[in-house]
């Protein structure tokens, strides 16, 4: 299963920005295991200085970017098996900012962010795995729009270069 066999029909307009920082030819586990390698490297490479900085106050620091992306990886991996379990009920939509201060990611050390990610990538993989074609084709609501278990599961993918390359053209 690659990114360009996604439908528009299977995503909400709105997740378009995320998805076309993919390549077409990108496979979903491949995806994943190469993603769970290139997220790593990247926020291991930012001096330990930098990483509770923000451009301006209101924004997050790129700890706090770094634990939105294992958050979000979260929520979509639990939209992507609700949706190819084929459970129709709408699943609601969550506000990223309120998940920020209870974090409490900027007290947390790069080796713990890390690790949690590992984690957290680790079990997408898996879950992943253990689902068929078939059951990534599912389309199901959330947020209030129509999206497949791939495209939550895609999502992910082109969420996380979104905002590396945000942290990349503001913060460092």
């Amino acid at each position: 299963m690659i990114k360009q066999d996604l439908k528009q029909v299977e995503f909400n307009e709105y997740y378009s920005g995320y998805l076309n920082k993919l390549p077409d030819t990108l496979s979903l586990i491949k995806g994943y295991e190469k993603g769970k390698k290139d997220v790593i490297d990247f926020f291991t490479s930012i001096p330990e200085e930098k990483l509770t900085y923000r451009y301006l106050p209101e924004k997050w620091s790129i700890k706090e970017v770094f634990q939105h992306l294992i958050d979000t990886e979260r929520v979509f991996m639990y939209r992507c098996f609700r949706i190819a379990r084929k459970d129709a009920t709408p699943l609601s939509g969550f506000n990223q900012d309120t998940y920020i201060t209870p974090s409490r990611a900027d007290y947390k050390s790069l080796d713990q962010l890390v690790s949690e990610f590992e984690i957290n990538r680790s079990n997408s993989i898996s879950l992943l795995q253990s689902l068929s074609d078939e059951d990534l084709l599912f389309i199901g609501n959330s947020n209030g729009g129509a999206m497949s278990a791939r495209a939550a599961a895609f999502i992910v993918l082109g969420h996380d270069i979104w905002h590396i390359d945000i942290v990349k053209e503001r913060y460092l």
